[in-house]
C-alpha cells in the first residue's frame, strides 16, 4: 500500500465514512452504518488486502461484523472485496449492478493483470432493486435510490435522511476528475440534480475527502465542459485523443488523473453513435494523453 492510510471519519451517531487517499484509481471510499447490533457496509474494496483493513477499521470502530454490503456500482474497486465479507453478509445492489458485476468478471484484472489482488472470487449482490429501497439500521433510515444511468447503469445513492448524509458513489469525485465512460453523460447531470434535492448536509464521494454538496457544482461543470466539447469535436470529425489534446481545461485541469477527458469523450462518441465503448482503446489513449501508462493506485 502507498504511504497514505486510510482513515475513518466519524459523521453522525452509528454512521461513518471509511477514506482510503489518495482517492486515485482504485482507490476508493466506503463507509459504515450501525446500531451496534447490525452494521451496514457501503462498498468494499479493490483488493483483499484493503478489504481486510476495511472489516478491521469497521471492527475497530466497535460495529459488529457487517451483515449486510450496499454496493454503489459494480466496478471492482467497489466490489472486488465482497467475498470478504460473503456470505454472512447479504449483498444489495440495483439489478443493474448485479448483472454488470456477473458480466464484467476480473474487470480490474484485465486492465492491471500486475496489482496482487489476492484470491478474489467475483460476488454480485444477491438482494436487488429497480427504484428504491428502504433498510433499517436500528433508528437509521438508510434509503437506497436509483439515479438511472449516470456512472454506471447500475449506480445507487445511499442517503440517510435524518443524518442529512448522503453517499455517492462515482456520482461524485472530490479532487478527482468525474468518470462517465461507462455511463452516461446527460444521466450524470440529472443524478447531481437528484442529489441536490436531498439537500445533504455531508457527502461522502466515492473518490477523494469527506465533503458537502459544493462539491456537486465542480462535477457539475466539468461535465458540461464535456458536453460543449464533445459536441464540437464530433462535428468537426476529431477524435476523442484530439480532441483532449487540443482542449482547455481551464480549472478543471487542476483535477487529479484529467486523462479521464479522452475515456470520457470516448464514451460520449460512443453513446451518440450507439455502439459499445472500445475499453482498450480508450485505456490506451488516456495513457497516451498522460504520458504514462494509466496505472491502479490500490
Amino acid at each position: 500500500m502507498p504511504a497514505e492510510t486510510p482513515y475513518t471519519v466519524p459523521l453522525a451517531p452509528g454512521v461513518s465514512a471509511y477514506v482510503q487517499p489518495d482517492g486515485g484509481w482504485c482507490l476508493n471510499n466506503a463507509g459504515f452504518i450501525t446500531d451496534g447490533n447490525r452494521t451496514l457496509l457501503i462498498d468494499t474494496a479493490a483488493t483483499l488486502p484493503r478489504a481486510r483493513a476495511l472489516r478491521e477499521a469497521v471492527l475497530a470502530a466497535g460495529a459488529p461484523a457487517p451483515s449486510l454490503v450496499v454496493n454503489t456500482h459494480h466496478h471492482g474497486d467497489h466490489t472486488y472485496g465482497n467475498c470478504l465479507f460473503a456470505p454472512e453478509a447479504t449483498i444489495i445492489g440495483h439489478h443493474a449492478c448485479r448483472e454488470q458485476t456477473i458480466a464484467a468478471g476480473r474487470q480490474l484484472h484485465a486492465v492491471w493483470p500486475e496489482v496482487e489482488y489476492g484470491a478474489v472470487d467475483i460476488t454480485p449482490p444477491t438482494l436487488t432493486y429497480s427504484d428504491t429501497l428502504t433498510l433499517q439500521i436500528g433508528d437509521i433510515e438508510v434509503r437506497l435510490i436509483h439515479p438511472g444511468p449516470a456512472h454506471t447503469v447500475g449506480d445507487t445513492i445511499v442517503w440517510l435522511p435524518e443524518q442529512r448524509v448522503v453517499f455517492t458513489g462515482d456520482l461524485v469525485f472530490n479532487g478527482g476528475t468525474p468518470f462517465i465512460m461507462m455511463g452516461s453523460l446527460d444521466g450524470s447531470l440529472r443524478a447531481l440534480e437528484r442529489l441536490r434535492e436531498l439537500d445533504a448536509r455531508v457527502v461522502v464521494p466515492g473518490h477523494g475527502a469527506v465533503t458537502d454538496a459544493g462539491a456537486f457544482d465542480t462535477v457539475e461543470g466539468y461535465l458540461r465542459l464535456l458536453h460543449r466539447l464533445a459536441r464540437t469535436a464530433r462535428a468537426e470529425g476529431r477524435t476523442p485523443l484530439e480532441a483532449a489534446r487540443a482542449a482547455d481545461l481551464g480549472e478543471y485541469a487542476q483535477l487529479q488523473e484529467s486523462e479521464r477527458l479522452v475515456g470520457n469523450l470516448h464514451g460520449v462518441y460512443a453513446a451518440l453513435d450507439g455502439v459499445p465503448v472500445d475499453l482498450a482503446a480508450a485505456f490506451a489513449d488516456m495513457s497516451a494523453l498522460a504520458g504514462r501508462p494509466v496505472a491502479c493506485h490500490a
